[in-house]
């Protein structure tokens, strides 16, 4: 991949009447609209690591502006969490899967986000977990963002305290389990954004045991022009399609929308204006990195060829049954040489939380890991060159 400007690069040499120069003929005036300042109080007391001020604008690679923080986009892979033969999590393995990722080229990544590491982990192994990667990752170029929900708003707040501790680039947080308004979530996330100073994504749906309806695109309108940490969303609520129009009309106060679904539709959502994807795919990381640089430059052409790779490794699901986010990726994850086996914790019937763990190993046949195999060989045209160590 070719290299790219970092943030201090980015907010060095560019400035909004520079922006406006370089795009003018390309984007209507609208769109450079300067997203709401960060009051004076605020910056004064958020660390230099994370003043984001909304309304610094800058391009990428083909003209278009960004809002926002400018590391808070493209592809953020979820982490796969690894589990020992005794069924407790490889912290180890997990810090060794993050510095992958950022071996990879991704501009970030996210943990604990998908639901075997939120509903199946405990409070204690989450925030152990957290700090791990937070080790794992200083000095390192991707962006590590920790998810902070919770069943209630208690203890989001005890994750949120803990992220900020740990003073990571971001953060993220779904609706509260307990949550069954649009009001509940505004008081639950107002409340996050109370204790936070760096950019928060909020997902648009909740976990297996939430019950409660979506945020409605008004509400993120809404927090985000109250905060300026807000306005990144990862969407993939009902009707995700007229939701990421109108959260992306609503620019510069939304800065970021974010693909998810599994990563099936972030080519065609792309064209929407989404601009990056969430999903537990980190093992992929180096394949999502390059379909990324050729969606920011705009070469479409190259951009299906490398997407089409990775969308035969998804489709494998459909005749290797499995969970679709973990199931055979163990097995990509071991063959990267990252993971020791493929153990997973599950849920019990009708996708209850166990009381105690349940743990599966995942069984390939010969003729699943031979397809497994040819199918990742197609992808070495996209793939990082060398061994990570």
């Amino acid at each position: 991949m070719k290299k790219k400007f970092s943030r201090r690069d980015l907010l060095g040499t560019m400035t909004a009447g520079a922006v406006s120069a370089a795009a003018a003929s390309v984007f209507p005036k609208a769109h450079f609209a300067m997203a709401q300042d960060v009051s004076p109080s605020a910056s004064a007391q958020t660390p230099a690591s994370a003043q984001t001020p909304a309304s610094a604008l800058n391009v990428n690679p083909a003209g278009r502006p960004i809002y926002g923080d400018p590391r808070i986009r493209g592809p953020f892979p979820i982490l796969s969490t690894p589990y020992r033969e005794d069924g407790t999590v490889d912290f180890d393995v997990l810090a060794r899967s993050a510095q992958f990722v950022d071996w990879c080229g991704s501009p970030g990544m996210i943990w604990p986000q998908s639901g075997d590491s939120l509903d199946l982990l405990t409070m204690k192994e989450k925030l152990e977990g957290m700090e791990a990667l937070a080790d794992a990752m200083k000095g390192r170029k991707s962006a590590l963002c920790l998810g902070v929900q919770g069943r209630n708003t208690e203890e989001m707040l005890i994750y949120a305290r803990h992220a900020e501790k740990l003073d990571v680039p971001c953060i993220i947080s779904r609706p509260p389990d307990d949550g069954k308004t649009q009001e509940d979530m505004r008081d639950y996330w107002r409340a996050l954004a109370k204790v936070t100073n760096r950019p928060v994504i909020l997902q648009t749906t909740g976990g297996t045991t939430y019950r409660g309806p979506a945020p409605s695109v008004e509400l993120l309108i809404d927090l985000a022009k109250g905060s300026p940490w807000f306005g990144y969303v990862k969407e993939e609520a009902a009707n995700t399609w007229q939701r990421m129009k109108l959260l992306i009309e609503a620019k510069p106060a939304i800065k970021t929308v974010f693909s998810a679904w599994g990563g099936f539709a972030w080519l065609h959502q792309s064209r929407l204006g989404t601009e990056g994807l969430i999903t537990e795919r980190a093992v992929y990381a180096d394949l999502l990195a390059k379909i990324w640089d050729f969606m920011e430059r705009e070469d479409r052409v190259k951009a299906a060829d490398a997407f089409s790779r990775l969308l035969m490794m998804l489709n494998l699901k459909e005749t290797i049954p499995c969970n679709q986010l973990r199931g055979f990726h163990l097995y990509v994850w071991m063959k990267r040489g990252i993971f020791k086996n493929m153990i997973s914790r599950e849920y019990g019937p009708k996708n209850a939380i166990p009381e105690k763990p349940i743990l599966r190993e995942m069984k390939l046949t010969d003729d699943a890991v031979a397809e497994i195999d040819s199918r990742f060989e197609a992808l070495r045209p996209y793939l990082r060159e060398g061994t990570f160590t």
